[in-house]
């Protein structure tokens, strides 16, 4: 029997609509309480710095603390040249609240006093300068002419939208510090956005505030819950009006569908990879204040179509910049999946629900570490699906850009958005493994090795130290370190990709679950106690863009390794360049018996990731995981223009051009560990069908 993974199936979406039932109404609101008249959350964000990343993950985070996340400001003209969140004149928009909104995480998860000290004098800056209206930030061209800071009033500010960000910042570092300077500081913003809006709304200076305003709302609302100030609510409802309305767009469908055909100068700022990214969080946040289910429903629809139209096999959509299709020719923005990360890691917490847990996990472990160099020092703007080469060039994308960089590797390639914008990616994603539940209790929503520091039950504090190679192992270990006994409930996620978990309690059975849910242990714990989660990694494929076939293990989607030389390059515009070209074949299709019997015709061999290991473990010199398969040549499929176009198959799903009689045994490794690839492969006939 065939073996492939339907993504996006109808009983995907039946099973949500069931889930939709059990999401909590809005509570009524208490006088003087504190934030009780939103949805009660699902599960809670911890302090950051509450989690410490262990193994491949502290690793990873070490590289971008030596690299760019911990040195952009030192090298980056825009940040470094008489920055304007400094009081300079210099970078005044989103690229410095973009590089910090990575980089104080990052400072607090490694507890590294340099970066800390660091990013924190622009943080006192920012809370220092505060105008006596409550608007912020760097000085205005009035101010400038000036020569000091004024009250700010009206049409003397300026954009709505690199607010945004650093007031993301900002809630990141109160999470960490508790520094009593932070809430009314924003309430004293909020307060001045509620008196401004009216006659100076969102899209005054800027499309882009009104695209992204669902990221102003998220933290009204976050503010709500610290203080009750009923006056966010008033906020809520007015940002609500004035952004871009996501939660109709994915709801009503018709959106994106069009957004498939239209890829002219229309509306486009609807289209973008990025505003969607964003846009994505706005009906979860809005359902807060709501209660609607119809709010939540939004999401849920408009996230399954848009991977079902515009969804690549490792895990994100096609943003090129605009929503693109489904061809694995198309490219996707860095900037578009380190947003859509933070809207899953928001949809996670107000919902609860397993399709967006799973989701992060599948752009993190697959998109993500693709698009950045092993040194965290060059990215890539766009990045494809089946990547066979990385030069200069126009290719299909929506935005090809006059001077041809968009695919290529550089701390500047294409837009510098992406240079600054990228940090958030690892960071955040660290920081939200772990949640707090309503019950006082922990959940696990996502696996990496990791130790969690907090408290449980009525305060008593705990260490659990998660021991793990995942997601390249099978085995995640989690020991209790407690000084005395404590009960408290233990949420852990069964990914959907799963048949079947067993969990084991001090090397005992205790439990086996099937996957597709979330399961709880409610029980007494003591000190060394070890819970290992077993989870099971089958050999699957599933399918996407027109019949190509994908390999997966686990989280996992798997490419061809493909040889490769490096040149570098310089342009005088966006300096240095790296190209990748093949070194070696890459037209291969996967026979079909491989596809209707993937574990009978696949082999595993797997290196662990060892703790002294130098270097990331997303790079193809170190992937931890190798499988071997059978493949035939296709003689036909060549590069076109820097592309190879898919092709097509028939409807039995199975080219029918000419293919090399020999079948050759091809290597596959781990889509983030690759630069150069093959993941989206045709299905040709096996060999004795010939």
């Amino acid at each position: 029997m065939t073996q492939f993974v339907l993504r996006h199936s109808f009983a995907s979406v039946l099973l949500s609509s069931v889930m939709l039932g059990s999401l909590p109404a809005r509570s009524q609101a208490a006088p003087g309480s504190a934030g009780v008249a939103l949805v009660p959350l699902q599960y809670t964000e911890l302090p950051l710095g509450a989690i410490r990343p262990q193994g491949w993950l502290r690793q990873q985070l070490l590289i971008m603390n030596q690299g760019a996340t911990g040195h952009l400001d030192e090298f980056f003209p825009k940040l470094r040249d008489d920055n304007g969140w400094l009081g300079g004149k210099g970078d005044n928009w989103e690229e410095t609240p973009y590089w910090l909104d990575g980089a104080v995480p990052l400072a607090y998860l490694l507890n590294d006093a340099r970066l800390q000290a660091k990013v924190q004098k622009y943080i006192h800056w920012t809370l220092t300068t505060q105008r006596p209206s409550g608007y912020f930030g760097p000085l205005t061209k009035a101010e400038q002419a000036a020569g000091h800071p004024l009250t700010i009033v009206g049409e003397q500010g300026e954009d709505w939208w690199p607010r945004m960000v650093m007031l993301k910042v900002l809630k990141q570092y109160y999470q960490a510090t508790q520094d009593a300077r932070v809430l009314p500081f924003m309430t004293r913003y909020f307060h001045y956005q509620l008196q401004t809006l009216p006659a100076f709304p969102l899209v005054k200076w800027s499309e882009w505030s009104r695209a992204r305003g669902g990221d102003n709302l998220e933290l009204v609302y976050w503010l709500y819950r610290q203080t009750g100030d009923a006056q966010l609510l008033q906020l809520g409802d007015l940002l609500t009006q004035q952004t871009t309305p996501w939660t109709r767009y994915l709801g009503g469908r018709d959106w994106v569908m069009q957004a498939a055909a239209n890829q002219t100068g229309e509306q486009w700022m609807d289209r973008h990879g990025v505003n969607v990214g964003q846009g994505l969080k706005l009906p979860v946040v809005r359902y807060q204040a709501t209660g609607d289910p119809q709010d939540a429903q939004a999401l849920r629809t408009g996230w399954l179509d848009l991977m079902t139209l515009h969804g690549l096999p490792m895990g994100i959509f096609s943003a090129d910049e605009d929503l693109h299709g489904n061809l694995p020719t198309q490219g996707t923005e860095l900037c578009a999946i380190v947003e859509t990360m933070y809207s899953l890691e928001q949809a996670i917490a107000i919902t609860g629900e397993l399709l967006y847990m799973d989701a992060l996990e599948r752009m993190t472990y697959n998109a993500l570490p693709t698009q950045t160099a092993p040194d965290f020092q060059s990215r890539q703007y766009f990045q494809v699906a089946n990547q066979v080469q990385v030069a200069r060039g126009v290719y299909d994308f929506s935005l090809p850009f006059e001077r041809g960089m968009n695919n290529v590797f550089g701390p500047y390639a294409g837009y510098t958005c992406c240079t600054s914008n990228q940090h958030q990616g690892w960071t955040k994603f660290t920081s939200h493994l772990w949640y707090a539940t309503p019950t006082h209790g922990l959940a696990a929503l996502e696996y990496a090795p990791n130790v969690l520091t907090t408290t449980v039950a009525s305060n008593v504090p705990v260490t659990v130290r998660e021991e793990t190679n995942y997601p390249f192992e099978e085995q995640v270990r989690f020991v209790v370190e407690t000084k005395k006994k404590v009960a408290f409930p233990l949420a852990l996620r069964i990914p959907g990709w799963c048949p079947q978990a067993t969990l084991l309690l001090n090397g005992q059975p205790l439990r086996s679950e099937k996957g597709g849910q979330v399961v709880t242990l409610n029980r007494e714990w003591k000190n060394k106690d070890v819970l290992t989660l077993q989870l099971p990694m089958p050999l699957t494929t599933s399918r996407w863009g027109r019949n190509s076939r994908a390999v997966e293990r686990g989280p996992l989607v798997y490419a061809l390794k493909v040889p490769h030389t490096q040149t570098k390059g310089r342009i005088q515009e966006e300096g240095d360049y790296y190209e990748f070209r093949p070194a070696g074949p890459w037209n291969y299709g996967l026979p079909k018996k491989l596809i209707e019997q993937p574990e009978q015709h696949l082999t595993v061999r797997q290196t662990p990731w060892l703790p002294d290991q130098a270097g990331t473990v997303w790079s193809a010199e170190r992937a931890p995981v190798e499988l071997t398969a059978p493949a035939r040549r296709i003689p036909g499929w060549q590069l076109i223009g820097n592309v190879a176009p898919q092709p097509v198959t028939s409807r039995e799903e199975v080219y029918k051009g000419e293919v090399s009689a020999e079948t050759e045994r091809i290597t596959l490794i781990p889509y983030g560990c690759t630069t150069l690839r093959v993941v989206a492969f045709p299905v040709v006939p096996t060999a004795t069908e010939n």
